[in-house]
């Protein structure tokens, strides 16, 4: 429902907006936002269409996975943690290996491989839910964790960095874990409190130890090396583990005398469903954001903001990374054009340029990602999930801009 009042809200606001500009004189703010509208159309037709193969690939893997039973031992291996995570799940259950992989993979920045083990994760909750059109506890939890986007590995964005010509593309890497790890623990803690989770037990508090052990033997490797190097790294550890996995997957069906191709193609056979399935939710989130951005509210808010700001007398510089912070929950690649139109006007290297850089690696598409899983299963009545989504984004952006005062300012 809250999802529904927002999209309605940013047609309405986007409208509101572009009459005021006809008003004004503007002659081009309505046909720019229905130029929009016709734009972003398009943008998520081929955004599904172009997930397609990816789906396609995953989907049949994870598919080699089930028939073999590696998706039942790792649930079996982690169901002390997430057993108490998703106390609905049944102890062994695939839902609980797809899980494990979809956070891992969001852990690393692999989106596109992240996607549609969610999605899978989302069938197999779903095929446990007793209300198929309202979304379990277990589904928002899930998404909660996926939503506020805990990232060790930020490849994607340190990429588009050295792209604009960064002196150091990697400098973003531990203010962004930083922000990642404080939006991932609101939103976990949010969403414990209203299913009544309690986190301090043993087996939980055990994975938090594991993480910061893990994080922290991965400064200390990285420690000293210079930026090509700390980027091959992780283009070397992200390809490892992509590739890894795929073997894993393909010698777990070996080793059971599985026919791999068969189990394969019977899995991916599915991704183009999904993908078809997607595009209403993707084109409906794409289409208002493009409207409300086109209309000129979102540079109008900006404005406001900073105005506001500056009338307390608080330091008002964080306001021109603004528009990444709030078009980040609508849209990715929305809030990756922000970062990258930064980057082109103030410089990657600027205190606005690192701080886009940083909110844009603090949390997920709560929106988008909440559209298109809850869409994916067609479950209709989300619940508190948008309050976790959100809770997690605010956390996460307000700890960005502390971060970036800390180590940039």
């Amino acid at each position: 429902m809250a999802l529904n009042y927002i999209w309605i809200a940013l047609f309405a606001l986007g409208f509101l907006v572009g009459v005021i500009k006809l008003c004004l004189g503007d002659m081009e703010a309505l046909p720019a936002m229905m130029d929009s509208t016709f734009e972003m159309s398009k943008d998520g037709f081929e955004m599904c269409l172009g997930l397609t193969g990816t789906l396609t690939l995953w989907m049949g893997l994870l598919k080699i996975g089930e028939d073999s039973g590696l998706i039942n031992k790792l649930a079996n291996f982690l169901s002390p943690v997430l057993t108490r995570l998703f106390p609905e799940i049944p102890k062994g259950h695939p839902a609980l290996g797809a899980i494990f992989m979809n956070i891992s993979a969001n852990m690393l920045g692999l989106d596109n491989a992240a996607t549609p083990m969610g999605l899978k994760a989302m069938q197999e909750l779903q095929s446990i839910n007793k209300a198929k059109d309202t979304a379990s506890n277990s589904m928002i939890m899930f998404l909660t964790l996926n939503t506020s986007g805990i990232t060790i590995i930020p490849i994607s964005i340190m990429a588009y960095r050295a792209k604009a010509g960064a002196a150091d593309p990697t400098d973003v890497f531990i203010p962004l874990l930083l922000t990642s790890l404080c939006s991932t623990i609101v939103g976990l803690i949010v969403c414990s409190i209203y299913q009544r989770i309690n986190l301090f037990n043993r087996y939980i508090m055990a994975l938090f130890a594991v993480i910061a052990v893990f994080v922290a033997g991965l400064f200390t490797f990285i420690w000293g090396m210079d930026n090509q190097q700390m980027q091959n790294f992780c283009r070397v550890l992200t390809s490892i583990m992509i590739l890894g996995a795929i073997m894993i997957f393909i010698y777990s069906g070996w080793r059971k005398k599985l026919n791999v191709y068969n189990s394969f193609i019977e899995g991916a056979k599915g991704g183009f469903n999904v993908a078809v399935t997607l595009i209403p939710y993707v084109v409906a989130i794409l289409v208002a954001v493009g409207v409300f951005r086109a209309s000129g509210g979102l540079q109008m808010l900006q404005q406001a903001v900073e105005a506001g700001v500056e009338a307390i007398g608080l330091n008002s510089d964080f306001v021109g990374a603004l528009p990444v912070a709030l078009m980040k929950p609508l849209s990715g690649p929305g809030a990756r054009g922000m970062m990258l139109e930064n980057f082109s006007h103030f410089g990657p290297d600027s205190f606005i340029g690192h701080l886009s850089s940083v909110l844009q690696g603090c949390t997920d598409t709560t929106f988008y990602i909440l559209a298109v899983y809850f869409g994916s299963v067609g479950i209709k009545k989300y619940r508190y999930s948008v309050t976790c989504g959100l809770s997690a984004d605010i956390a996460g952006m307000i700890a960005a801009v502390l971060i970036s005062y800390f180590f940039f300012g």
